[in-house]
């Protein structure tokens, strides 16, 4: 049904019935989403999620059980970009995909347009300095740090707005994803993993902040804070 739902809106679409065959299909041609069954047969989801964030730029829906919490919370901390629980309403699929593609399109560029262009406008956050104009994320090395769309959204929102209090329903609205609602946990997680690459202590975050009771602040180095944050 999925299949034929997103075909017959003008999409490119492939299945696999595990992860072999999925592998074949991605060594075969590219593929620039993947929405993924977490039980599908042979290798679990989360397997195969952590596997397509570390190949390569892909983006990811997990379709999961509506029981099935910790599948999502672990999906997304391994680098999902979204997911639907079953079931669902494939227009509410079809809305997803168009997002997040859409999403994906804004942060892409090529690798030879990236390396290209000029160095435009940037902000130190943490161990990382994070290129507004080239949609880059990279360590004090130079070295590419990998991001999701989700999570350049998230923090070009906090990069424009330093030392204020955002909000987890005012991330959703400015990281363009207000297909999940604001009291779900995908903004905690994706802020779990922001930290993981620029804290030098996530256990101790400096630079993405908690404010008890209102949201998240980004504090650049140096910064006066203008709110009691907490870690």
């Amino acid at each position: 049904m999925v299949r034929d739902y997103l075909a017959a809106h003008d999409f490119i679409v492939s299945t696999a019935e595990g992860g072999i065959a999925m592998r074949e299909i991605l060594a075969e041609r590219p593929v620039n989403l993947v929405v993924m069954d977490m039980r599908m047969p042979g290798e679990d989801g989360i397997t195969l999620v952590r596997y397509l964030r570390e190949r390569g730029p892909v983006g990811i829906i997990m379709l999961t059980a509506s029981a099935e919490v910790i599948d999502r919370v672990v999906g997304l901390e391994v680098g999902a970009d979204d997911y639907l629980t079953k079931p669902f309403d494939p227009r509410e699929l079809l809305a997803r995909v168009r997002s997040l593609l859409r999403r994906m399109s804004a942060a892409g560029g090529t690798e030879t347009e990236a390396a290209a262009a000029t160095m435009g406008h940037e902000v130190v956050m943490g161990r990382c300095i994070l290129n507004l104009d080239t949609r880059r994320l990279y360590d004090r090395q130079g070295q590419d740090v990998a991001m999701t769309a989700m999570e350049f959204d998230l923090l070009k929102a906090f990069a424009e707005r330093p030392n204020r209090v955002l909000s987890r329903d005012q991330l959703l609205d400015l990281a363009h994803n207000r297909d999940m609602e604001a009291f779900d946990r995908s903004i905690d997680i994706r802020i779990m993993r922001l930290r993981r690459k620029l804290e030098a202590d996530p256990q101790k975050p400096e630079v993405l902040k908690t404010v008890r009771g209102l949201g998240y602040m980004f504090v650049p180095a140096g910064k006066a804070r203008t709110a009691k944050a907490e870690d």
